[in-house]
This record gives C-alpha cells, sequence and structure tokens, in this order.
C-alpha cells in the first residue's frame, strides 16, 4: 500500500513499523505466526563480537503499565549469528533487515559492524551505545557527547551502510548526545532505549531482579519517547527511528508526527506476538480517521 511507505536513509520500506531489537529475536520465531515480509523490517537482537550468556536471572520484572528487564545482551556472537541466524531467517524474511550491535569497547563495535556491514541481507546498522543493563561500560558510551562520536566515527570508518544509533534517555541532555552523533557522520538515530527502574518484591526485601536494575519499558515510558523524539527531531536533520511504549496504530502517528521516519515496537510484542500485523492493518483506518493521506506528509508535522 502506497501510502503506507516510508523511506529510511535511502531504503524505502513498505511502512513504518520495526519490531525493536531484544522483543523480536532473529525473525523467523514470529514467521511461524504470520508472514513477517508484511514488515516495514525488524531490528534483530543485540549481537555482540563474542558470545554472552547474560545477566543472572531472574530478568524480567512486571510493573504496572509496563515491565524491566536485565537480559544483559544474551546472543551467541556475530561470527554465528551470520554463519547460523542469518541463514535461517532468509528462509523467510526476503527484505533488508536491521543489524542490532553492541559493544563494550570501541574496537568491539568496529569490529562487529565491519563483519555485519558486509552480509548482504544487512540493510542498516543500529549501533546500540544505550544498552542500560550491562557492566562493563555498554552505558557510558551513550551518556557522553564524546564518547558517543567517537563510536560512531569508528564504525562509519569501516561500514557502507547507513549507521543509526540507538540513544539512551538516561541523559541530562538527549539533543546534545544526538547532534554529537549527527556531526560524527550517524546516519539516522533511534530513541528512546529504556528507563532505568527497579522493584523489590516485599516478602523477601530483596531486588526483583538479580541486577538489582534494569531497563524500563512498556507503555508508562511513551510520554517520554514522544517528547525526545520531537526535542531531538527539532535539533538534528537525519531521520529518527521512534520508539518508547509503542502499542497501537494511533501512538505510530502520534511518534511520526513528534518526528519520527519510522516507529520500533519493543515490549508489546512480547504481550501480544501479533501486535505488529495487527497494528499494519490498522494503520490505514486511523489515517483516515485524521485526514491523513501518506504517512511521508506527516513526519515532524506536530504544530
Amino acid at each position: 500500500m502506497e501510502r503506507l511507505k516510508v523511506n529510511l536513509c535511502g531504503i524505502e520500506m513498505d511502512n513504518p513499523i520495526i519490531p525493536a531489537s531484544g522483543t523480536f529475536g532473529y525473525g523467523y520465531e514470529f514467521a511461524d505466526l504470520y508472514d513477517i515480509n508484511m514488515l516495514g523490517t525488524f531490528s534483530f537482537k543485540g549481537t555482540t563480537k563474542d558470545p554472552r550468556f547474560g545477566n543472572p536471572t531472574p530478568r524480567i520484572a512486571e510493573c504496572t503499565a509496563g515491565m524491566i528487564n536485565a537480559v544483559g545482551l544474551q546472543n551467541p556472537g556475530v561470527e554465528k549469528v551470520i554463519g547460523e541466524e542469518l541463514p535461517k531467517l532468509a528462509k523467510c524474511f526476503n527484505k533488508k533487515v536491521m543489524a542490532n550491535v553492541s559493544g563494550f569497547s570501541v574496537e568491539d563495535y568496529a569490529y562487529t559492524c565491519e563483519k555485519l556491514d558486509k552480509c548482504d541481507q544487512v540493510g542498516w546498522l543500529e549501533v546500540n551505545i544505550s544498552c542500560p543493563n550491562v557492566h562493563g561500560g555498554g552505558m557510558s558510551f551513550g551518556t557522553s557527547p564524546e564518547a558517543a562520536a567517537t563510536i560512531v566515527k569508528a564504525v562509519k570508518a569501516v561500514t557502507t551502510k547507513p549507521v543509526i544509533v540507538k540513544l539512551s534517555p538516561n541523559v541530562t541532555d538527549i539533543v546534545a548526545i544526538a547532534k554529537a552523533c549527527e556531526e560524527a557522520g550517524a546516519d539516522g538515530l533511534s530513541l528512546i532505549n529504556t528507563l532505568m527502574g527497579m522493584r523489590i518484591d516485599l516478602k523477601t526485601k530483596k531486588p526483583v531482579i538479580a541486577n538489582k536494575m534494569g531497563g524500563f519499558s512498556g507503555p508508562a515510558i511513551f510520554p517520554v519517547a514522544v517528547r525526545m523524539v520531537y526535542q531531538v527531531a527539532q535539533a538534528v536533520k537525519i531521520p529518527i527511528v521512534g520508539m518508547g511504549g509503542v502499542s497501537c496504530a494511533e501512538d505510530v502517528i502520534e511518534l511520526m508526527l513528534a518526528g519520527a521516519t519510522a516507529v520500533q515496537v519493543g515490549a508489546a510484542n512480547l504481550v501480544d506476538p501479533y501486535i505488529c500485523r495487527d497494528i499494519i492493518n490498522d494503520l490505514p483506518r486511523v489515517m483516515d480517521k485524521y485526514g491523513i493521506n501518506n504517512l511521508s506528509e506527516i513526519i515532524g508535522g506536530v504544530k
């Protein structure tokens, strides 16, 4: 459907809907439920240079209108992702995929991105400088404009595909970090990652999550996402992928009005594995309701 199409960093997408990294695995699990080729694309599970077991359990805590996770970037490492996960995906997904990358040093990011950049299936590199629950420096890159710029420059030096930098909301001034990434050569930005949260078990008086704290996501954070996407969109010229608590077609349109070109759906996939399919199917109805002809026309259209 032409009216749903958007262009993200030079790649045309059938619609702006992207399941978010860490909520959609490597895609093929969901292909048993519906045809995932209807998606704009999806961002696959956060991938690191080396395999990671992740954090100790329990890793998930339920909250009012959301959840906390501290999975800790569990993944098989970039070699296995390229050798095993992407070939499985190729059997059920014929579009370009968004490769989500994390690291613990500048060299880690550059190594993993350079490897994934060479994969034909990969359309975009989503560089997560903001994962808030891994000990060892993952947080620090996303909290300083200088550190963020260093990662962007290192990745851009060894890649050819669009680099989208995923920003943390757990900062004093997200606009300063966004601008630093743009100036360093980022092709796009994605925001927001999870907020930091914590729950305590009243019986044991211990934190519910073994890691004590984790990333808070779900509908509760949506107004924060709208605000930050709006602030960043006012300050940069590169496209934005908006996310944070999106759970319906109306949310997608609201984030696009705030300035997002495409929209990721995260925690909602864990509640309803069909949510992205349903949002895509519902978008034309909501567009008709609000007199929107084409989604590409409303990007940053807030008055």
